[in-house]
């Protein structure tokens, strides 16, 4: 098992799928049908896609997918959660003392 997981490499040429990825996330978010749960079901989807198409259909391959998804989705919450939510933030504190 773990020569499986030695064998991984990010590939270079990858590194543009997680902002693809992102702004993909972006605009289903703006979409009014397809709901919350689904969208990271579908960035899943097209990250392993692109990432087989490019790398071929092996593990190395849909484990790309995988962590350019993971990285899209890790990025988007980490800047959404750092710095819009805080706005919300002094409204919990006041509820939370009340």
């Amino acid at each position: 098992m773990t020569e499986l997981f030695n064998g991984i490499t990010i590939h270079p040429q990858l590194t543009i799928l997680v902002p693809v990825l992102w702004v993909l996330g972006f605009a289903l978010k703006r979409t009014p049908h397809i709901p919350d749960w689904l969208i990271i079901w579908i960035l899943l989807v097209v990250g392993v896609a692109a990432s087989s198409w490019r790398l071929g259909f092996d593990f190395n391959g849909i484990a790309n997918g995988f962590i350019c998804t993971g990285a899209a989705i890790t990025t988007h919450q980490s800047i959404k959660q750092t710095f819009f939510a805080r706005l919300t933030d002094e409204d919990k504190r006041q509820k939370n003392q009340k």
